[in-house]
């Protein structure tokens, strides 16, 4: 295994320590978790800039890959902070679930979404003018200070404050007056915790697509104020935000869920291989009492783009992949290897055979391309006899039930979720 730290030199000074591992992130929730309480309530609106993160938890990076879990870092709250007192916290950190639980429930924005972006790649490269607005916005050189801030901090750091985000995708969106899935693929592109549902989802959400009419709409007094006179567009920006228009939202559709009595029984007497993607580096899912004998880590960066994905995040996903695999092979004292086959199919299908496999068991991913590359190695699995089976954290069961409209149904619910899950 390679040296996690070394994969990781940011160009841009910053006070957090982005190693794809899980010790940094326990060591990163630790510092935070004394400030999860009112301080949180307070101050999280406020972009310090990339030398001050004191204020936020930053997290994200960590929770998205699942090196911890939504559940880890809840309990560690409850140690220090009663729920009236990190009540805003607790929230943030059900709003990823939350929109992961929208799209599972309406599977076809993400299909839209993606073909748009291949559309727009090849307006891109007919239309001047638009490659001439993109690229002056992705390279920060519109002359909006803060904005232009922002697109470097992006692409030198691998994340921005949320509150700087809103921000630049309403510029992005009112202002330079940009196709939104063009931003929508920035930031998927370069973001440590770029993630489907949550990227497309709040992008959809500040052009007025998710809560259909709502907007988000970008003041130059409001970035004063939240970056403590660090910027002042005044002047520079759009004064309304006019919802944007797209297809009519599509009927929500539950998801299903497996049936774990069923899956324990199908395991029994099994050989079982464990599989570790990128969408999830725990071993939270994982049934008690089922012990892989192999471990693989499925570490080729995903597909997030038909535009490369930038370099910080094409590191972070396969180092947490890898971080996350000597885990599990220490766990279940198993075999383990990673793979960068480009193919996963003929990489589960090669690996199970060479170690006498009949079963794979993988932690459900939700939409987005590793969901996709998993549904075509499947196929390829079946033909050569071997079951790989998904299995759904409780988290996303508990959380997803009440994702199907907007947040506040599931606000209302988190402390059921909590009392379920025993948190």
């Amino acid at each position: 295994m390679t040296n996690q730290a070394a994969l990781f030199e940011i160009q841009r000074p910053t006070d957090v320590d982005w190693t794809p591992d899980i010790a940094t992130a326990r060591n990163r929730l630790a510092a935070f978790i004394p400030n999860a309480g009112r301080a949180y309530a307070r101050d999280r609106n406020f972009d310090l800039g990339v030398e001050d993160r004191s204020n936020v938890s930053a997290l994200s990076p960590w929770l998205r890959h699942r090196l911890i879990t939504e559940e880890e870092v809840l309990r560690e709250t409850f140690k220090r902070h009663s729920y009236s007192m990190a009540e805003k916290f607790v929230q943030e950190v059900f709003w990823r679930g939350y929109f992961k639980g929208w799209l599972e429930h309406r599977p076809v924005i993400w299909s839209q979404y993606r073909q748009t972006l291949v559309a727009l790649a090849q307006q891109y490269e007919k239309d001047a003018s638009l490659a001439r607005r993109y690229d002056e916005a992705v390279a920060g050189k519109t002359g909006i200070a803060c904005f232009d801030n922002w697109a470097d901090e992006l692409v030198e750091t691998g994340y921005l404050h949320n509150h700087a985000r809103m921000w630049f995708a309403s510029i992005w969106i009112y202002t330079l007056k940009l196709p939104w899935e063009l931003g929508a693929d920035f930031f998927y592109r370069h973001l440590l915790d770029g993630d489907p549902a949550s990227n497309t989802c709040s992008w959809r959400w500040v052009g007025g697509l998710h809560t259909m009419g709502k907007t988000y709409l970008a003041r130059a007094s409001n970035i004063e104020t939240f970056t403590r006179g660090r910027f002042n567009p005044a002047g520079q920006l759009a004064p309304e935000a006019q919802p944007l228009r797209g297809p009519a939202l599509p009927q929500a559709v539950p998801p299903q869920f497996e049936d774990m009595m069923g899956i324990d029984l199908h395991l029994r007497g099994r050989k079982v291989g464990l599989v570790i993607t990128e969408e999830d580096c725990s071993l939270a899912a994982i049934p008690q009492g089922v012990h892989p004998t192999h471990v693989i880590g499925l570490s080729a960066p995903s597909k997030r783009s038909v535009w490369p994905t930038g370099e910080i995040a094409t590191r972070f996903a396969p180092g947490a992949v890898e971080s996350a695999t000597a885990s599990a092979v220490d766990h279940f004292a198993a075999a383990g290897i990673v793979s960068d086959g480009e193919d996963w199919g003929y990489a589960l299908s090669d690996w199970a055979q060479e170690n006498g496999l009949d079963t794979l068991i993988v932690s459900r991913p939700p939409i987005g391309p590793v969901r996709k590359r998993l549904i075509k190695a499947r196929k390829r699995l079946s033909e050569t006899g071997i079951g790989l089976i998904e299995v759904t954290h409780a988290y996303d069961e508990a959380v997803w039930r009440y994702t199907k409209a907007g947040f506040f149904g599931l606000k209302k619910k988190i402390p059921t979720i909590l009392e379920q899950l025993s948190i």
